[in-house]
């Protein structure tokens, strides 16, 4: 039998990982990257003034336990770094003024009964609405009926909630509108607590009766998140790296994928959905067109870097559409993670999702002004970071469960053919490494 061997084509965190757990099993690889950098989105900058700066991702969802394995595989666990969720508050922007999310929230659902009655944030029609979903929920829709996130929410809880909260929530993970992801790809949970419970409140509710001790909500690297993609590309064998090195073509032959280097029995295409169908189109442009219909949207984050604020306490706010602001969302990077900046500094990250070909000053001059009419923040940043990230962030639209179905039938008719990445099942780091780590074995045992 022919010895494998494998073409990763995109090294961002899922290509160095099916690059590490190949290695693992034995499997000869060489990955090419278009670019000089491993990483993809993720890129800390470490600055001389003691500022860790993440232009991409800060952190990964706790909970998602591929990340921290691999961090441990690697030596990492040492390194691994908590939020500091004692101080988690994050705040909405309400009539130009930050309202705190009540206590109790499990994203849109509330579990506790007075913050939510006690908040600014939801009119009394609001809250008679949740406690009505306790007892009368709706019924839901016939199995395997997809719907929008914001129709789902709205079902149970109003279309405040969604324009307030459900809306806000997920711009800042998926850069996107509510009304268009889907509820079955971004809220799976909740899909199958309203299949058994009916009531979101009630599901959530018994779900935390039966939560485990307390973990952080969110993880990351005392190094920044760069601290893993750097360590995992030094385990790997460094002529099998490609960087500057991009696929403009595949060919297939007898022997499986022909690249410039030797032939491969298995091609990986760690890529973004419109990398990956420009690439497959002239070999399978029914695969080319199902891919090529996974949207993506783009971003903006700026990093600020102050002496001393006096901030509200908590983690940051978040920005509904209904304020006409440019910023979607503001971290405060110091409160949420330890050793991100100096003693007695301040580090706010901004995220924008329109106007990504403006020029840096004009940019930074629309955020500040934003800030000091949000925050009252008027002295000058000590330093600013601006990062584009065009086409970066794929939509999850109604009906995404589907299109992967018919994605992964079409792949199953390309012998050696495997997609990995943000684009198919989950958008997080944990996502990627986990659908890397599967790729991985699914060659090994082929």
């Amino acid at each position: 039998m022919r010895s494998k061997r494998v073409a990763i084509v995109g090294g961002g965190i899922a290509g160095l990982s099916a690059a590490y757990y190949l290695q693992k099993a034995g499997i000869g690889f060489e990955l090419f990257e278009q670019r000089r950098r491993f990483g993809g989105v993720i890129s800390t900058e470490r600055t001389p003034e003691g500022f860790i700066i993440e232009g991409g991702p800060d952190s990964f969802l706790t909970a998602k336990p591929a990340a921290i394995e691999l961090a441990r595989e690697l030596g990492l666990g040492d390194q691994l770094l908590g939020s500091n969720d004692a101080q988690r508050k994050t705040y909405i922007l309400l009539h130009n003024r930050l309202v705190a999310i009540p206590d109790g929230m499990q994203l849109m659902i509330p579990t506790r009964s007075w913050p939510v009655i006690a908040s600014p944030l939801f009119s009394v029609a609001t809250k008679l609405r949740i406690v009505r979903e306790m007892f009368f929920p709706p019924a839901p829709l016939a199995d395997g009926t997809d719907e929008s996130v914001a129709s789902f929410v709205a079902r149970h809880f109003g279309q405040e909630m969604v324009e307030r909260l459900a809306d806000p929530l997920l711009a800042g993970v998926y850069g996107g509108d509510s009304s268009r992801l889907s509820a079955r790809a971004v809220l799976p949970m909740m899909v199958v607590s309203e299949a058994k419970h009916r009531s979101l409140v009630r599901g959530a509710l018994r779900a935390r009766a039966h939560t485990g001790s307390a973990q952080p909500l969110f993880t990351t690297f005392r190094g920044g998140m760069s601290q893993l993609v750097e360590t995992l590309a030094l385990q790997l064998p460094q002529p099998a790296l490609w960087p500057k090195m991009g696929v403009a073509s595949l060919a297939r032959s007898a022997n499986g994928w022909d690249f410039a280097t030797e032939p491969f029995s298995h091609l990986v295409l760690a890529l973004p959905a419109p990398a990956a169908a420009a690439l497959l189109w002239p070999l399978d442009p029914v695969l080319s067109a199902l891919l090529g219909k996974i949207s993506y949207t783009s971003c903006i984050t700026v990093a600020l870097a102050y002496p001393h604020l006096d901030l509200p306490p908590g983690f940051g706010f978040l920005v509904p559409r209904s304020e006409n602001r440019r910023m979607i969302a503001c971290t405060f990077v110091h409160r949420k993670f330890d050793h991100r900046a100096p003693q007695g500094t301040a580090l706010l990250r901004i995220f924008i999702t329109s106007g990504l070909d403006d020029s840096d000053e004009a940019i930074l001059a629309t955020v500040r002004a934003e800030l000091r009419e949000i925050l009252g923040i008027t002295v000058e940043p000590l330093l600013a970071r601006i990062s584009r990230w065009r086409q970066a962030m794929p939509q999850y639209d109604v009906g995404h469960l589907d299109r992967v179905a018919q994605i992964s039938q079409r792949v199953a008719q390309q012998p050696g053919l495997t997609l990995i990445g943000n684009a198919y099942g989950g958008v997080g780091v944990p996502d990627c490494i986990r659908s890397a780590k599967e790729a991985a074995a699914a060659i090994a045992a082929g």
